[in-house]
C-alpha cells in the first residue's frame, strides 16, 4: 500500500458507538456504503459533495478505495 492510500484509509473509521461500527466517513455518521449507494445509483461526486458540504473529495475517494481493498479480502463495507 502507498502513502497516499494510507492517508485516504485513515479517513474511514470504525466506532462501535457510531452507526454500530460500520465504517464510517471521518467518525461523521455517514457511513462508507451511503456514499457508495449513491455512486452505484449515478450521483456524480459533485452532486454527492453539494448535497454533503461537510464531505470533502478525499472522503469520496477513501470510500471508493475502502470498498476495493474490502472486496480484495473478501469482506463486506457494510459490517
Amino acid at each position: 500500500m502507498t502513502a497516499v492510500s494510507d492517508n485516504l484509509l485513515s479517513r474511514i473509521t470504525v466506532n462501535q458507538e457510531i452507526l454500530g461500527g460500520k465504517p464510517i466517513i471521518r467518525g461523521m455518521r455517514l457511513p462508507v456504503a451511503m456514499i457508495l449507494e449513491l455512486l452505484a445509483k449515478g450521483a456524480a461526486m459533485q452532486e454527492i459533495l453539494e448535497g454533503y458540504p461537510e464531505l470533502e473529495m478525499a472522503d469520496i475517494q477513501a470510500s471508493l478505495l475502502y470498498a476495493k481493498d474490502s472486496s480484495s479480502l473478501g469482506c463486506s463495507v457494510d459490517s
